[in-house]
């Protein structure tokens, strides 16, 4: 595959601080590399703000509108974009690039980031991220995004969340979409629960984008940010959803978010979203682990 690699180094603003480490982090880890070494052609590119004061909203919605102009352009030379970036709301200019009217969201997450700022107690932007794609909020800045339309609710699925704020996970199914939780999951990545969802998203969609938070993983795996919550998938879970993912769908854009390096002394988050970039480009790249469970089996 040609794969470009959309480095977005920004959190909150702020370039190359907390969450904003871990795109550069991935590039220098070896990423760019273990995609070659499996016969991609690799490209880069960086996504920079102007210089000056911003604002977190304003300086989220430039970075969105900059990448989707990258995404749009990486697609029409052929090449699937897999986007590095430190926080999760990068998906709307994501979604805008590859055209968001016949795609489906597969949005691993610990949170499911569908807060407005009417029901957000912290106002921070990477916590509304679902909402926005959705268009349950922030609608007027969303639209300076070229191309952005609202993805429906019901083409979401939410993998691997367990921190809901008061609410949020009835007002997300009550709109339509769809949670697949940790216990919902097998240990190879596969379940009737699994199955079945990704079944009914193949049937209102082909295409999909897919969104890799790290801190999805259970903290056992290692820790990917601050926000890290307990009960979470292991990486052979979240790498056989992808292998049974990309044998469904079209890829049509990717994620690898929301990963400080501060928080991985011992690189083994960072050797995860590796992995897991691999898995998602090539179906199925080197064996997966042997499982750990945290828990106890579940059926299947």
């Amino acid at each position: 595959m040609n794969v470009r690699l959309l480095s977005v180094p920004y959190d909150s603003g702020h370039r190359a601080a907390r969450l904003g480490r871990g795109p550069d982090a991935f590039l220098a880890g070896g990423l760019p590399e273990h995609l070659a070494r499996a016969g991609h052609t690799v490209g880069r590119t960086t996504i920079e703000l102007d210089g000056g004061f911003g604002a977190e909203v304003g300086a989220a919605f430039a970075l969105n509108r900059r990448l989707a102009s990258a995404v749009r352009g990486a697609a029409a030379r052929g090449e699937t974009s897999l986007v590095l970036t430190g926080n999760c709301v990068s998906c709307v200019g994501t979604l805008a690039g590859v055209g968001p009217e016949d795609v489906g969201v597969l949005w691993f997450d610990a949170h499911a980031d569908f807060n407005t700022p009417d029901t957000s107690t912290s106002g921070f932007l990477d916590g509304m991220a679902v909402a926005i794609a959705t268009g349950e909020c922030w609608r007027a800045a969303a639209r300076t995004v070229p191309h952005f339309q609202a993805v429906p609710v019901e083409r979401v699925v939410l993998v691997g969340a367990r921190a809901f704020d008061p609410g949020e996970r009835e007002r997300f199914e009550r709109a339509g979409g769809t949670v697949v939780g940790p216990d919902d999951v097998c240990h190879e990545g596969e379940s009737e629960t699994v199955r079945a969802t990704l079944a009914a998203l193949r049937e209102r969609t082909g295409r999909l984008y897919v969104h890799i938070d790290l801190d999805v993983l259970d903290p056992a795996e290692g820790r990917a940010n601050p926000f890290a919550e307990p009960g979470g998938l292991t990486r052979g879970q979240v790498r056989g959803i992808l292998v049974h993912a990309v044998q469904q769908f079209v890829v049509a854009a990717a994620a690898l978010s929301a990963y400080d390096p501060a928080e991985d002394a011992d690189g083994r988050i960072l050797r995860a979203g590796i992995e897991l970039s691999a898995a998602l480009f090539e179906g199925i790249s080197a064996p997966a682990p042997p499982p750990q469970p945290s828990r106890p089996p579940r059926k299947c």
